[in-house]
Protein backbone atom coordinates (compact mmCIF):
# COMPACT_ATOMS: atom_id res chain seq x y z
CA UNK A 1 0.00 0.00 0.00
CA UNK A 2 1.33 3.44 -1.02
CA UNK A 3 -0.07 5.86 1.49
CA UNK A 4 1.40 8.60 -0.66
CA UNK A 5 -0.80 11.23 -1.90
CA UNK A 6 -4.70 12.58 -1.22
CA UNK A 7 -7.02 10.11 1.45
CA UNK A 8 -10.70 10.73 1.54
CA UNK A 9 -13.22 9.15 4.82
CA UNK A 10 -16.96 8.44 4.70
CA UNK A 11 -17.78 12.06 6.48
CA UNK A 12 -15.71 14.36 3.97
CA UNK A 13 -12.05 14.64 6.00
CA UNK A 14 -9.14 14.21 4.01
CA UNK A 15 -5.74 13.42 4.70
CA UNK A 16 -2.65 14.42 2.90
CA UNK A 17 -0.03 12.11 2.92
CA UNK A 18 3.62 13.97 1.50
CA UNK A 19 6.12 11.37 0.92
CA UNK A 20 6.57 8.06 2.73
CA UNK A 21 10.48 7.12 3.24
CA UNK A 22 12.40 3.74 2.42
CA UNK A 23 11.95 3.18 6.38
CA UNK A 24 8.21 4.07 6.32
CA UNK A 25 8.23 7.26 8.07
CA UNK A 26 5.70 9.86 6.53
CA UNK A 27 4.65 13.54 6.97
CA UNK A 28 1.30 15.32 5.54
CA UNK A 29 -1.67 17.14 6.88
CA UNK A 30 -5.29 16.64 7.86
CA UNK A 31 -8.18 18.40 6.51
CA UNK A 32 -10.72 17.93 8.74
CA UNK A 33 -14.55 18.11 8.16
CA UNK A 34 -15.75 17.48 11.46
CA UNK A 35 -15.96 19.29 14.59
CA UNK A 36 -17.05 20.40 17.76
CA UNK A 37 -15.10 23.46 17.61
CA UNK A 38 -16.66 26.22 17.07
CA UNK A 39 -14.32 27.84 14.96
CA UNK A 40 -13.32 26.04 11.83
CA UNK A 41 -9.79 23.60 12.34
CA UNK A 42 -6.95 24.56 10.09
CA UNK A 43 -5.52 22.10 7.86
CA UNK A 44 -3.41 20.07 10.64
CA UNK A 45 0.56 18.69 10.55
CA UNK A 46 0.76 15.23 11.36
CA UNK A 47 3.44 12.32 11.14
CA UNK A 48 3.45 8.76 10.95
CA UNK A 49 4.79 5.43 9.89
CA UNK A 50 3.60 2.30 8.15
CA UNK A 51 5.05 -1.26 7.92
CA UNK A 52 6.18 -1.53 4.40
CA UNK A 53 4.52 -5.17 3.63
CA UNK A 54 5.28 -6.99 0.73
CA UNK A 55 1.54 -7.98 0.63
CA UNK A 56 0.28 -4.55 0.23
CA UNK A 57 -1.97 -5.12 3.80
CA UNK A 58 0.51 -2.83 5.57
CA UNK A 59 -0.23 -1.25 8.73
CA UNK A 60 0.30 2.28 9.85
CA UNK A 61 0.01 4.88 12.32
CA UNK A 62 -0.31 8.92 13.03
CA UNK A 63 0.00 11.44 15.00
CA UNK A 64 -2.32 14.55 14.01
CA UNK A 65 -1.54 18.14 16.03
CA UNK A 66 -4.94 19.88 15.49
CA UNK A 67 -4.65 23.53 14.42
CA UNK A 68 -7.92 25.15 15.63
CA UNK A 69 -8.06 28.56 16.94
CA UNK A 70 -9.72 31.22 19.06
CA UNK A 71 -10.46 34.79 18.79
CA UNK A 72 -10.39 37.14 21.76
CA UNK A 73 -12.53 40.31 20.66
CA UNK A 74 -11.71 43.63 22.79
CA UNK A 75 -14.25 45.78 23.63
CA UNK A 76 -15.01 48.18 20.75
CA UNK A 77 -15.04 45.17 18.61
CA UNK A 78 -11.32 44.66 17.41
CA UNK A 79 -8.90 41.45 17.34
CA UNK A 80 -6.86 41.64 19.76
CA UNK A 81 -5.24 37.77 19.74
CA UNK A 82 -5.73 34.97 18.67
CA UNK A 83 -5.32 31.57 20.96
CA UNK A 84 -4.85 27.90 20.05
CA UNK A 85 -7.06 25.46 21.59
CA UNK A 86 -4.31 22.03 22.11
CA UNK A 87 -6.13 18.68 21.10
CA UNK A 88 -3.93 15.81 19.78
CA UNK A 89 -5.46 12.99 17.73
CA UNK A 90 -3.43 9.23 16.91
CA UNK A 91 -4.64 6.95 14.41
CA UNK A 92 -3.87 3.58 13.69
CA UNK A 93 -4.93 1.45 10.72
CA UNK A 94 -4.07 -1.13 8.02
CA UNK A 95 -4.51 -0.73 4.19
CA UNK A 96 -7.02 -3.37 1.98
CA UNK A 97 -7.68 -3.82 -1.42
CA UNK A 98 -11.29 -3.34 -1.96
CA UNK A 99 -13.59 -4.99 -4.35
CA UNK A 100 -12.83 -2.67 -6.94
CA UNK A 101 -9.17 -3.12 -6.60
CA UNK A 102 -8.81 0.41 -5.25
CA UNK A 103 -6.48 0.41 -1.68
CA UNK A 104 -8.92 1.43 1.45
CA UNK A 105 -7.80 2.69 4.54
CA UNK A 106 -9.30 1.34 7.73
CA UNK A 107 -8.64 3.23 11.02
CA UNK A 108 -9.82 3.90 14.51
CA UNK A 109 -8.54 6.96 16.54
CA UNK A 110 -8.13 8.53 20.11
CA UNK A 111 -8.96 12.16 20.92
CA UNK A 112 -7.13 14.17 23.44
CA UNK A 113 -8.31 17.60 24.44
CA UNK A 114 -6.15 19.48 26.62
CA UNK A 115 -8.22 20.51 30.56
CA UNK A 116 -7.17 22.94 32.86
CA UNK A 117 -7.35 20.55 35.80
CA UNK A 118 -7.00 17.16 36.53
CA UNK A 119 -10.37 16.28 37.78
CA UNK A 120 -11.53 17.05 34.01
CA UNK A 121 -9.10 14.48 33.23
CA UNK A 122 -11.99 11.75 32.58
CA UNK A 123 -13.68 13.80 29.57
CA UNK A 124 -10.44 14.68 27.95
CA UNK A 125 -10.55 11.48 25.95
CA UNK A 126 -12.44 10.23 23.49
Amino acid sequence: CNLTGWWKNDLGSQMQVFNVDNDGTFSGEYHTAVSSAKKPILPSPLIGSQHLDEDGKCTFGFTVNWKKFSDLWGSVGMLIATTALDSTAVFVGQCFNGDDGKEVLHTSWLLREKVDLEPDDWRATR
